[in-house]
């Protein structure tokens, strides 16, 4: 062997005429690292408010939370094919998907300026989700008591499609706005009044942005409501081992 290669070949011909080897170094990619890409992606989405003004802001966090979630179907769809589950991979997926739920939550109640619609159910959430988190921890090999019921799926589901709403209704509000800002108040006025052909889409813009911002809070208080039933739901189960006396 020489030049790295076989029968004198460099390394690059073998891997041109030994497309082999080339999948082979491809399938050691490990479905863990998008679990850790997600996980790393949590406080960007925040970070992106501070570094980058709005809109952008509000598309990069729209683009990271979608993309966190595609993910976290992504990366257990692989493994499991693969057979690449790992007890790193089962401790760290969970993380990393309520590290960008919390941090979503947060950021969205600073966005919404301590609005009670989002205020609320997003604190309902976030303490539902320590309080949980807690009783786990707790109860150590015991927190198979605990194991996701079905309605916890949908709290789940319904939590997804909330916030990435909440994010393109911002994104859509700003737009309004910035509409709006941009033109004089008897036009604007005028095209309300249908007195004025709408050839600016407010109509349109503003109809689309009442309507996302509704079914996202809708959605959120529905998470809401799901997440305090879980969340009592898990509290009864937990008591039995609660009750417990430990020496």
């Amino acid at each position: 062997m020489a030049a790295g290669g076989f029968d004198g070949k460099p390394r690059w011909m073998i891997l041109r005429t030994c497309p082999g080897a080339v999948i082979t170094r491809a399938m050691r990619f490990h479905p863990n690292w998008l679990t850790i890409g997600r996980l790393f992606a949590a406080p960007c989405l925040a970070l992106a408010f501070v570094l980058l003004p709005r809109p952008l802001a509000d598309w990069v966090a729209l683009f990271l939370f979608v993309g966190a979630a595609a993910t976290d179907w992504l990366d257990g769809r692989i493994a499991r094919a693969r057979g690449q589950v790992t007890a790193f991979g089962r401790m760290l997926d969970p993380v990393a998907d309520k590290a960008m739920v919390i941090i979503a939550l947060s950021v969205l109640i600073g966005l919404s300026g301590l609005n009670p619609q989002v205020l609320i159910p997003c604190t309902a959430i976030l303490f539902r989700e320590i309080v949980i988190a807690g009783l786990r921890e707790h109860l150590g090999a015991g927190a198979g008591a605990l194991a996701v019921t079905r309605l916890a799926k949908w709290k789940t589901t319904a939590q997804m499609a909330a916030l990435p709403l909440l994010f393109l209704a911002g994104i859509l509000q700003l737009r309004y706005e910035a509409l709006w800002y941009s033109h004089e108040p008897a036009h604007l006025e005028a095209i309300l009044a249908g007195t004025v052909e709408d050839e600016i889409g407010l109509i349109a813009l503003g109809t689309w942005y009442e309507g996302v911002a509704v079914l996202g809070k809708g959605l959120l208080w529905v998470a809401a409501a799901l997440t305090l039933v879980t969340g009592i739901d898990y509290f009864r189960r937990a008591l039995p081992h609660l009750r417990e006396t430990r020496t």
